[in-house]
């Protein structure tokens, strides 16, 4: 893991840093490898990924936070990426799999309230996908929405959005 993460800081190729995110990623299924990327630092390195120009670099590096989302210490480091995750999903083509990662990890980072305040000012993309998407890009995008939802303190801010 140690490697990998050493790989992704090293190189500039794209078809690299994907092979090196998907095995992260399939690494992040197990949760005691989910502290040893953590612990190695690895967080901030594949969080760097996703200002990649690679649609596919972005991805797999949304898919590898999206697994180590799952443990509640990651979700701590992984919430500063939340509005540049939101930005994302706001900016990629509609339907993409870029957007469908980045509703993936959002759904998993807004299970609990904790950083919903970081999602606010994405509620109207949200809603707009939700109108446009494809069923697939709807179902992602009720997720998030109904984990909003069960924030009373979210409550102004859907009911507010503008669509």
């Amino acid at each position: 893991l140690q490697k990998l993460i050493h790989l992704l800081q090293a190189t500039d190729d794209p078809l690299i840093q994907e092979q090196a995110l998907i095995t992260l990623s399939n690494s992040a299924a197990f949760s005691v490898n989910q502290d040893i990327i953590r612990n190695l630092d690895g967080l901030p390195v594949i969080g760097g990924m996703l200002s990649n120009c690679s649609p596919k670099v972005k991805e797999k590096a949304l898919n590898a936070l999206n697994n180590l989302s799952m443990n509640i210490k990651n979700q701590e480091e992984i919430q500063v990426f939340i509005t540049q995750v939101c930005r994302t999903v706001e900016s990629a083509s509609l339907n993409s799999d870029v957007q469908l990662a980045g509703l993936r990890l959002l759904t998993n980072m807004s299970v609990t309230s904790d950083y919903h305040q970081k999602m606010i000012n994405s509620i109207p993309c949200f809603l707009h996908l939700l109108s446009e998407g494809t069923e697939r890009t709807q179902i992602q995008v009720l997720k998030v929405l109904v984990n909003l939802s069960a924030n009373p303190a979210m409550t102004r801010h859907l009911l507010r959005a503008q669509v």
